[in-house]
């Protein structure tokens, strides 16, 4: 009876220990949409009104709230374009708001005082997604669980929208809910990226990108129907001349470390295919001209199984939003892009609360960041702001993204990323759409696996 009762006493254990893994409570799931946003953040403001001011989030910015003079795959029309700057941030007077700004833009102010400052201007909780996503994510609220470094029992929505058990758990949680976050199902997209030198100095490089976000598919019911894909991406370089009509395919993976990201690229001379030997971790970009790792993509991607993650909470901070005049076709290139740093000028700052994530290089591993520390937008998980330090402990890299909402789908992304290297003062921006002549488009239907294949990339790039 003694070693039965011990029995059933280590399967309740074992199953408290799984349901505490699995999800949060139905009570806590209940929350979404009521006191917190269908993704998690928190419905209520601060209580300020001024520069400071966070507002309740009241449904976000969709078609019904948006410029109606909008045609996909048009350049966005910025709906705030009439609104001046509260308030200005320099070197002089940025250490009044030190507390609202995080470490790497706070050196970028202290480095380039004659050519950074931030423009704050009134705050607006523009996040929507479509109905759909906000069921998904509260039935994943429920099941979703992290497995080691990976997380499982979630598809077609945000993961974990309540962050919940260890302080590492938490962390984990917060990055894997950035990696999922809604992007749209289908997108075309053209765009541009560059490597502007210190002496301000660039080539562009221009792509036509297509992305299927398969994880997001409605078709999909279990993650058995991804295989393990979490995205499809696809793109044709269009210049400069000597390279276009290549092409890229990549083949993104849920948990890398069952199967790892494969990608292909087709050599226009050549007219062959060839599948790239490793794409991942600190991997350096060829097109970003070595300030952009692998997985400094999107801010951070792949697997987060190299750091040991730490949770440093909630606060309110200053950081880029509701970026559309920096996309506007009346901006273009040579204004943008200044020595140091992207003109500031056409930039958008304001007061958002963010998850801040730590993570510390374990002992063993490999990596040319020794710590990364990301600030994630509560209300959409985009990381905003990432901070990478060297071999020494030092602060080498800044990243910044700046998102807008995309009403016409609805969803949130950056509509460009910058990567500051403060050591050799050169910076990287991709996704520049301002002299493209199509930004978006999520219009088409969406294509099966087949399209986005080795034997489909060689039929699509051509010269």
């Amino acid at each position: 009876m003694l070693k039965r009762l011990m029995s059933w006493g280590a399967v309740f254990s074992l199953t408290l220990s799984l349901s505490a893994v699995a999800g949060v409570s139905p009570g806590e799931a209940s929350k979404l949409g009521v006191s917190l946003t269908p993704l998690g953040g928190e419905i209520s403001g601060n209580g300020k009104s001024g520069w400071d001011g966070i507002p309740a989030w009241t449904g976000g910015l969709t078609e019904a709230q948006a410029p109606k003079n909008y045609r996909p795959p048009e350049h966005h029309p910025d709906p705030f374009a009439n609104e001046k700057p509260l308030l200005i941030i320099n070197s002089a007077n940025m250490a009044k708001y030190a507390n609202y700004l995080g470490e790497g833009v706070q050196a970028m102010l202290k480095q380039y005082p004659q050519n950074f400052y931030l423009q704050i201007y009134p705050s607006h909780r523009t996040l929507a997604v479509p109905q759909r996503v906000a069921d998904n994510t509260k039935r994943c609220a429920l099941t979703a669980q992290l497995r080691g470094w990976a997380m499982d029992n979630c598809v077609g929505g945000t993961p974990f929208p309540i962050l919940t058990g260890s302080n590492s758990d938490q962390a984990l949680e917060a990055l894997w809910n950035h990696l999922t976050r809604f992007r749209g199902v289908y997108v075309i997209r053209r765009a541009s990226e560059v490597a502007v030198q210190q002496n301000g100095s660039y080539s562009l490089t221009s792509n036509d990108q297509e992305l299927y976000f398969k994880y997001y598919d409605p078709k999909i019911k279990s993650l058995a129907d991804l295989h393990n894909i979490l995205f499809y991406f696809l793109s044709v370089q269009l210049a400069p001349a000597r390279l276009a009509g290549g092409a890229v395919l990549v083949w993104e993976t849920l948990d890398q470390r069952k199967d790892e990201r494969k990608a292909w690229g087709y050599n226009a001379g050549q007219r062959r295919v060839r599948q790239a030997p490793n794409l991942s971790y600190d991997t350096p970009i060829a097109d970003a001209d070595g300030l952009r790792t692998a997985d400094d993509t999107d801010m951070f991607n792949g697997a987060p199984d190299r750091y040991q993650w730490k949770f440093l909470g909630k606060k309110e901070m200053l950081i880029p939003y509701n970026d559309y005049a920096l996309s506007s076709p009346k901006i273009k290139y040579r204004e943008l892009l200044t020595p140091d740093v992207m003109n500031p000028r056409y930039e958008r700052w304001e007061m958002h609360r963010v998850i801040v994530v730590e993570g510390t290089l374990r002992p063993g591993k490999r990596h040319i960041y020794s710590k990364r520390r990301f600030y994630i937008d509560e209300d959409s998980w985009q990381i905003v702001e990432a901070d990478q330090y060297d071999s020494r402990g030092e602060l080498w890299r800044v990243s910044l993204a700046f998102p807008k909402e995309y009403w016409e789908v609805p969803m949130m992304w950056a509509t460009a990323d910058s990567y500051y290297d403060l050591q050799a003062h050169r910076y990287h921006v991709m996704g520049l759409t301002n002299e493209e002549s199509m930004e978006f488009d999520a219009t088409k239907p969406t294509p099966g696996d087949e399209y986005f294949t080795p034997a489909a990339l060689r039929r699509r790039g051509t010269r």
